[in-house]
């Protein structure tokens, strides 16, 4: 007889892997990827816990080391980040720079391209996890801390998390 301590580590890892390829698939600006995926679970949740309420206190950010709450009792966090580089269109100016030459110059601005498909990749992963009714929040600060603790290369640099429970009552709500 399996009870549920048995596999819920386990499913949890297995629906953040279908939540990976659902953003990998997700529709993309020209066809042209820069969506990169990780998963972090384990003792990753502790290194990212600490790391948020390093910076939440740091920064004077105090919902940083709320949401580090919730990832001590997350079983996992599905990282998404996307690269800022434009997509060589001669006339969009999304980006507020008027076209991607333009926009190149300044290589720290996002192509707003690389944010609408970063939240099409989120909105792919999260309907994931609703279909399998897991509980889930979508995080800046947990995206930040992976940043700061260099899980992506530096060419990726918006990231944001998704965390992931099944507990009998939904942890990312009616938090302090």
């Amino acid at each position: 007889m399996l009870s549920e301590s048995d596999f819920k580590p386990e499913r949890i890892i297995e629906i953040a892997k279908n939540m990976a390829i659902a953003a990998r698939t997700a529709p993309k600006g020209k066809g042209r990827n820069t969506i990169h995926v990780k998963i972090a679970s384990g003792a990753d949740l502790d290194t990212i816990a600490r790391k948020m309420e390093e910076m939440g206190n740091r920064d004077n950010q105090h919902f940083f080391i709320r949401d580090a709450s919730n990832i001590m009792n997350s079983e996992a966090v599905l990282f998404i980040g996307t690269e800022i580089k434009s997509l060589g269109l001669n006339a969009c100016g999304l980006c507020g720079m008027g076209n991607c030459e333009n926009k190149n110059t300044k290589t720290d601005i996002p192509c707003a391209f690389n944010n609408i498909d970063l939240g099409i990749a989120l909105g792919s992963a999260v309907s994931i996890a609703a279909d399998a009714r897991l509980d889930n929040r979508i995080m800046f600060s947990t995206g930040m801390a992976a940043r700061e603790l260099k899980y992506f290369d530096e060419s990726i640099k918006i990231i944001i998390g998704i965390s992931l429970s099944a507990d009998s009552k939904n942890i990312y709500f009616d938090r302090k």
